[in-house]
């Protein structure tokens, strides 16, 4: 697939009630101002950022939303998973009311993971919903976060407890802005396309990964994730829950690792090595199709091994707190082949606490 023939090409994510694009291409924050006036009028508007990713573009997004005619005022949270809360959420809206914008406004939420989930709840719950534009600037908030109206907070208990579906009116995808990130940023982002390639599309395990051409492998993830959305917006019908594979033990070990001290990515990997163990034994799933997937995470230079000082109780206690855990039964993504998933009934605790110590 050549670069020009993905960059800047709309991908249709067509929710029947709230349709939007994602534009994926180099250079896109010049004229991001432009693209958002043709499906909003110009207004007053919020530009969330945090304290690592303001400095290098947000000055660029106000310039071209002012040239669009919209008024923007930043807002700035600071960089870290522990953003993503409460305290913060307020901060946002306090600041919005205090600029005096209405339900006419809308936020743009330029960042990663983070800033996309917190900015995107407090569109949700302003005003009871005003629209969110989102500008992803990592890998993991590209291919993946900023695709799907999955907004939200953590919880002391657990990662996204708190949360509303908010669906974007537009997303914009810069791909230079992926040249800023530090390399352990790129390449954590990766967790997230291999999940991708092993629920969906196996040939993008072996994909150029290049930074010069990464548009192309960044929409490629894009039109999976918004095929699956589209099937299954609120993830009632067990379809959007395929895209949790590796996230259950993953999610669980970040938040007993104690969040920031691995990244979302490194802790997907963890669940991903975890999830295609308990595949093997559980469901069929060649062992060459699950050195396949690791030999792409330790491509990425993504973690197999669980540190020695997270203890599994702390992972279990987490697991049982997760959302994926349905009416107290666990849910729990397999794979039989590479590209083929399913939502399994027969992965027991016991099976994650091996799976888990499996890790060590």
């Amino acid at each position: 697939m050549s670069a020009g023939s993905t960059v800047h090409t709309p991908i249709e994510v067509p929710l029947a009630r709230s349709p939007y694009q994602v534009i994926v291409g180099p250079g896109l924050i010049r004229d991001c101002g432009a693209r958002i006036a043709e499906i909003l009028k110009p207004s007053r508007c919020a530009l969330v950022t945090d304290s690592n990713v303001g400095p290098l573009h947000a000055e660029a997004v106000e310039a071209s939303l002012r040239q669009a005619g919209f008024e923007p005022i930043r807002i700035t949270v600071p960089a870290g998973e522990s953003s993503k809360s409460f305290e913060q959420a307020a901060k946002i809206c306090d600041a919005m009311i205090a600029a005096g914008l209405d339900r006419s406004s809308m936020l743009v939420a330029l960042g990663g993971g983070v800033v996309g989930d917190l900015a995107g709840f407090a569109a949700a719950i302003y005003y009871r919903g005003i629209p969110c534009i989102q500008i992803p600037t990592t890998i993991v908030a590209q291919v993946d976060s900023s695709v799907g109206g999955k907004t939200g907070i953590n919880a002391p208990g657990g990662k996204n407890l708190i949360g509303a579906f908010h669906q974007p009116r537009l997303v914009i995808a810069d791909t230079d802005t992926l040249r800023t990130l530090p390399p352990r940023e790129f390449h954590e982002g990766f967790a997230e396309i291999i999940k991708h390639a092993a629920i969906r599309d196996p040939q993008m395990l072996a994909a150029d990964d290049s930074l010069d051409n990464i548009a192309p492998l960044i929409a490629r993830n894009v039109a999976i994730k918004a095929a699956i959305v589209a099937e299954d917006e609120f993830e009632t019908k067990g379809l959007r829950a395929l895209l949790n594979f590796g996230h259950t033990i993953g999610h669980g070990i970040e938040n007993a690792a104690g969040y920031g001290r691995l990244l979302h990515g490194e802790a997907i990997s963890l669940g991903l090595v975890a999830a295609c163990r308990l595949s093997v034994e559980k469901s069929g799933l060649p062992q060459a199709a699950a050195d396949q997937i690791l030999a792409a995470l330790a491509r990425h230079h993504l973690p197999q091994i669980l540190p020695d000082n997270i203890s599994t109780d702390s992972i279990l206690a987490a697991l049982r707190k997760d959302k994926k855990f349905h009416a107290g039964a666990i849910r729990f993504v397999l794979l039989r082949a590479l590209g083929d998933a399913f939502v399994s009934d027969s992965v027991t605790a016991v099976d994650i606490e091996q799976a888990i110590e499996a890790l060590r």
